[in-house]
């Protein structure tokens, strides 16, 4: 699969039906994803294999993921909606 056609599914899988989770994932997805290391690339697609109950703990409530590896891509994505604010 080409980078390119990667980028478009992690935008595609980023839109989530829940809007609090769409203005952080959608954005980070579009400007920052290609950017991403390859390690950071993978993380941010495990991240995306979540339910959306624990996102929303994660991002909104400010919740440690119990996966101690998704914790700083979690903080990106926070530090990327902070920095468009």
């Amino acid at each position: 699969m080409t980078d390119e056609i990667q980028a478009k599914r992690v935008v595609w899988h980023s839109r989530r039906g829940m809007l609090e989770l769409d203005v952080l994932l959608l954005p980070f997805a579009e400007q920052k994803y290609r950017d991403l290391s390859d390690d950071d690339q993978a993380l941010y697609r495990q991240l995306l294999d979540c339910e959306d109950p624990d996102l929303f703990t994660w991002f909104l409530e400010h919740q440690i993921p119990d996966d101690a590896g998704l914790a700083p891509m979690v903080n990106m994505v926070l530090e990327h909606a902070q920095q468009r604010a």
